[in-house]
C-alpha cells in the first residue's frame, strides 16, 4: 500500500510593499520548509505589465509577490484578482 500524501495546491502570497509582514519574511519561512523549487523566480505579467513575481515548489505551493502592494490585497485588486482567478483555474500566474 502506498502511503504517500499528495498534498493540496497553496498559494502564499505578499505585497512587496508590505511593512508589516515583509515579503523577505514570508519568503524565508517558506525556505524553512525545504520544497524543492519547481519554476524559479519570474515575472507574472498582466497584459504588458508586472504584476509581481512567482515561484513554484515541489509540493503544489506557489508563492507570489504583488507589485507595489501593501499588507493586504484590496490595495491592488485587479492584480489581486487575476492572480487568483489563475491560480483557482489552474492556470500559471
Amino acid at each position: 500500500m502506498n502511503n504517500s500524501i499528495n498534498g493540496y495546491r497553496s498559494l502564499i502570497y505578499s505585497g512587496d510593499h508590505d511593512i508589516q509582514v515583509p515579503f523577505l519574511g514570508t519568503q524565508a519561512w517558506i525556505r524553512s520548509l525545504n520544497y524543492s523549487i519547481i519554476d524559479d523566480w519570474r515575472p507574472w505579467m498582466i497584459k504588458d505589465q508586472i504584476a509581481g513575481y512567482t515561484r513554484t515548489y515541489a509540493n503544489k505551493m506557489t508563492f507570489a509577490t504583488i507589485k507595489a502592494s501593501g499588507h493586504t490585497a484590496e490595495f491592488k485588486p485587479d492584480e489581486t484578482s487575476v492572480m487568483f482567478q489563475r491560480w483557482i483555474s489552474g492556470q500559471p500566474l
